[in-house]
């Protein structure tokens, strides 16, 4: 497995910078009411500090080959990244996943957190509501709006790579 280089993690920081904008911006304009953001406790978020959360009050770099991998029920695995809320009241998740050929990691789901997911390997469907998109690949971001219906499938012939990046305020 490879380190993400400097332009991917670039592009991942920006996504994560854009996605607490449209949140605050959501939230102060009264757009979309919020219920609860607690995400649901994954095997690789069960590894971080405190049962998932992370201390998101210090800046740090999060050393790739350090994080934690652990097996997915679908024969997939995820790496916890990040899992806690900011000193700006912004909860904040980052994991990877890979996720084999013909599967999902879960079934469609909704949330009221934000969703950025940045494919790094591989061939993803997604689908808004029950309606299937034209696949995602390497370098291609999705964004997933607060309480939309969504989810994923790999339909490639490899493994799919992707990182998730989820935002939202605690109710």
């Amino acid at each position: 497995m490879e380190a993400m280089t400097r332009r991917e993690m670039m592009a991942a920081m920006a996504a994560l910078g854009a996605m607490a904008a449209i949140v605050g911006t959501a939230e102060a304009q009264n757009a979309m009411p919020q219920t609860s953001n607690s995400m649901p406790q994954t095997p690789a978020t069960a590894l971080l500090p405190k049962g998932g959360d992370f201390p998101t009050d210090a800046s740090r770099v999060f050393r790739f080959s350090e994080l934690p991998v652990t097996p997915n029920a679908n024969g997939g695995w995820g790496r916890a990244v990040i899992h806690g809320t900011l000193p700006t009241g912004e909860f904040v998740e980052c994991h990877e996943t890979m996720l084999p050929p013909g599967k999902m990691p879960h079934p469609p789901h909704q949330h009221p957190n934000t969703e950025l997911v940045l494919i790094r390997e591989g061939k993803v469907e997604y689908s808004i509501a029950g309606v299937a998109q034209k696949p995602a690949g390497p370098g291609d971001v999705i964004f997933t709006a607060s309480n939309v219906m969504h989810g994923m499938t790999n339909v490639g012939d490899k493994p799919a790579l992707y990182f998730v990046v989820s935002v939202g305020k605690q109710s």
